[in-house]
């Protein structure tokens, strides 16, 4: 990851692709800086390694380009949608700022999309709420893949089930990532691709054996990611798994039970605002209290100081937005067919580290 490369220079390259496959300007201009915002924070599997693949669905008619989502129900606080196949990312953007408007009427509100394509990297919607001083929840699955067991399982049910929180502080805000299995598939398929390991026994094989490589996941029959929790505490991921599916397939009433429609995803939004609640200032007075404390923590022997989630990220995307962005090799020559297609320049590199 040597070459870096300006983050406008990207996100209006994205926009330009996108929009050229057919996108209106709404849509694009969102996709396109939202999937460099992750390789800014550093999630470089669900950044512009996404645009080639959405590119891909968008020309086979995979990807819905026109129109908006079908709203299925609004009762106020409460609103489902049918994302017919547009865009996850513009649609999950669109829902976050309806939870916003809504939520400062309603103190919560919440929506459930379905048949919404791929949403990408979760963490980089979260802001879109803490900024106007709300905390939200975002979570996701794909009804139409399988690669994770069931604890004590063998067979792939669930996909990873990646569950996104977003709270407000004082300061920065504590932006959470996380998913109901060890890994994703977007991290296993890349390594598998580069002939390389896992960091730990994160997957197994097709007769339960943990391992950390991730070709168990390509075989026939396939074995599977492990839940959070592994081989011993994998029963904490499943619970999770199973809520993460209720929100994002039960609510929206599509999923699992339904014929497999290709990528995609069901989607769950929730915001909060504090002050409908017990106020803004007393929210702030005891998230900032356990932000301290998480802080002052007296860290392992050796070990950095004690860090809140999203502080890395957000760290890495000062940094890069000011340095360049460090892309994952392959990534603009995956682009450069599309790029020729359209008739559009990739962006040069402005340095290399």
């Amino acid at each position: 990851m040597d070459k870096k490369y300006d983050a406008k220079a990207l996100a209006a390259f994205a926009t330009g692709l996108f929009e050229a496959a057919g996108l209106d300007e709404a849509k694009a201009g969102t996709i396109g800086p939202l999937l460099v915002e992750a390789d800014l924070m550093g999630h470089t599997t669900h950044g512009l390694q996404l645009c080639a693949p959405y590119l891909k669905a968008l020309d086979d008619g995979t990807m819905e380009k026109e129109g908006g989502p079908q709203v299925l129900s609004d009762r106020g606080a409460v609103v489902t949608w049918d994302g017919r196949r547009l865009p996850g990312v513009w649609l999950t953007a669109r829902a976050v700022d309806l939870g916003v408007e809504r939520a400062k009427l309603y103190g919560t509100a919440s929506i459930a999309i379905r048949r919404s394509h791929h949403i990408a990297c979760l963490a980089v919607f979260l802001e879109r709420a803490t900024r106007a001083g709300c905390m939200v929840q975002i979570a996701s699955s794909d009804p139409a893949v399988s690669s994770v067991a069931p604890y004590g399982g063998t067979e792939p049910l669930f996909t990873p089930d990646p569950i996104a929180v977003g709270i407000p502080t004082g300061g920065d805000p504590i932006l959470i990532d996380t998913s109901a299995s060890i890994t994703t598939n977007g991290l296993t398929g890349r390594l598998h691709g580069e002939g390389k390991k896992l960091p730990g026994a994160w997957v197994q094989n097709a007769e339960g054996a943990a391992s950390d490589d991730p070709a168990v996941l390509f075989t026939d029959p396939p074995g599977t990611i492990l839940p959070i929790g592994g081989k011993e505490y994998g029963h904490k991921g499943y619970g999770l798994a199973l809520m993460i599916e209720a929100l994002t397939q039960g609510l929206p009433g599509h999923g699992r039970a339904d014929p497999a429609e290709g990528w995609g995803a069901g989607v769950y939004v929730q915001v909060m605002d504090p002050t409908a609640f017990t106020g803004e200032a007393a929210f702030t007075r005891q998230i900032d209290h356990i932000v301290e404390r998480c802080r002052a923590n007296k860290p392992v022997a050796g070990g950095p100081p004690v860090r809140l989630p999203g502080q890395s990220a957000i760290a890495k995307r000062a940094a890069s937005s000011s340095g360049g962005v460090a892309l994952y090799p392959g990534i603009i020559d995956a682009l450069a067919p599309w790029a020729e297609k359209y008739g559009l320049v990739p962006p040069v590199p402005i340095s290399a580290s």
